[in-house]
């Protein structure tokens, strides 16, 4: 890798925008994968040994996590707005991804604003997912307000982590 000083190699150059593009298409395809409720593509977006905490480590533990969750919901909507990649070696990066995302919940049509927090890694020549961790400012039906339901209108999606989860929030507000 060349050093922050010297000019990228032309080589590395290459390497660094085909891997920026691949990450790029990595929450599109998770998007579409979860919208065709297609769990097959969805795994395949994570890296093979995927660590699932508690749950176990591999794609099947994944799967077997994610397949009862999804199913909480009939129809969806994942709209990527605006992707962030920063790379921390030569085969790793992080991400952050804002998401608009609708679900049909019963009667109800839930809309969410999302940002998910993402680590990225290379193996054997391809990127993916190592970890997603998904962050929202609200989750509220489309007929309702998120203020007037609290920002916590769909229980599927737990306490809303935004905007306070940005280091600089607190702070921002401090000099008021």
């Amino acid at each position: 890798m060349s050093t922050p000083d010297a000019p990228f190699d032309p080589l590395e150059r290459l390497d660094r925008i085909e891997s920026h593009l691949a990450i790029q298409q990595l929450p599109v395809r998770y998007a579409l994968a979860v919208d065709g409720r297609d769990l097959d593509a969805w795994v395949g977006c994570f890296r093979p040994d995927v660590d699932m905490g508690r749950h176990g480590r591999g794609r099947d533990a994944l799967r077997s996590y994610i397949a009862p969750l999804v199913r909480g919901f009939h129809r969806s909507v994942h709209q990527i707005c605006g992707h962030r990649v920063e790379f921390t070696g030569l085969d790793t990066a992080t991400g952050s991804v804002y998401c608009r995302a609708e679900h049909e919940v019963g009667e109800r049509w839930i809309v969410m604003a999302i940002r998910y927090l993402d680590d990225y890694a290379r193996v054997d020549g391809e990127w993916y997912f190592s970890r997603r961790r998904e962050q929202h400012w609200y989750a509220a039906d489309v007929t309702e307000r998120p203020q007037a339901v609290g920002f916590e209108g769909w229980q599927g999606a737990g306490r809303p982590a935004l905007p306070t989860a940005f280091p600089s929030w607190a702070a921002f507000w401090k000099e008021t």
